[in-house]
């Protein structure tokens, strides 16, 4: 479903430790709204079973990632447990083309990179309910050994840290329940003032017509509502 958001599109940022449920809740926000597409990245780490070229990453070898990097064409790129990983700069080129929301599921340093480059960025950090239910998550997805779990968790303890840092802050206890807390943050940023285009326009605009009625003393029957000129 649209949501028919009156501003411009910008960037949505969704960062937050292993386990929070960030990839979770980016999945169900695409599936419920026209005006946001992922930002699919590119890595250097080999891919898993299921995941396709292009949909889930753009896999590259490790001379052409760095060649991207050095060329100016991710965004931000960051060394995520051994891999890289970066953002295309035409994933949010052709979003804002496109007159969408560009929704990017990265690390914490990612975003660190991406609040920085890009005006206008929304960031979200995503928190477990407990300590306990994040382990909890990791270890029952059963894909990793014990070595790879303690070093995620090792890398939670410091991406909490950074939490303060964002624009927002949500814990993911009932997925729903965080779903309409992003869906309403969304809808506030969108209609921040210094994203409505043509704002001076349609308060001109006004004034013409309120000064019109100063003047005759009726109002003009012809008026319209200014509404989609906000969008």
């Amino acid at each position: 479903m649209s949501s028919g958001l009156p501003g411009p599109s910008f960037p949505l940022i969704l960062a937050a430790p292993s386990g929070a449920g960030k990839s979770t809740i980016a999945r169900e926000l695409l599936a419920r709204r026209e005006d946001l597409v992922l930002s699919v990245s590119a890595t250097t780490r080999a891919p898993r079973a299921y995941e396709c070229e292009g949909e889930h990453y753009f896999f590259v070898a490790e001379p052409e990632f760095r060649r991207m990097a050095a060329a100016g064409e991710l965004l931000e790129w960051a060394e995520v447990h051994g891999q890289l990983y970066g953002t295309p700069r035409r994933n949010l080129e052709r979003a804002t083309g496109q007159g969408r929301c560009l929704l990017l599921d990265i690390d914490v340093q990612g975003s660190r990179q991406i609040r920085r480059a890009v005006a206008g960025a929304v960031s979200i950090f995503v928190l477990p309910p407990t300590g306990e239910e994040l382990v909890r998550r990791l270890v029952g997805r059963g894909t990793e050994e014990e070595a790879v779990r303690r070093r995620r968790l090792a890398n939670a303890r410091r991406e909490l840290q950074e939490a303060g840092e964002f624009d927002y802050l949500i814990v993911n206890d009932d997925l729903e329940e965080a779903l309409a807390t992003v869906e309403a943050i969304l809808l506030a940023e969108a209609h921040r003032t210094r994203r409505i285009p043509r704002l001076e326009e349609v308060v001109e605009r006004l004034h013409e017509e309120i000064d019109r009625y100063l003047e005759t003393g009726s109002p003009d029957a012809g008026s319209v509502s200014h509404t989609q000129e906000l969008r």
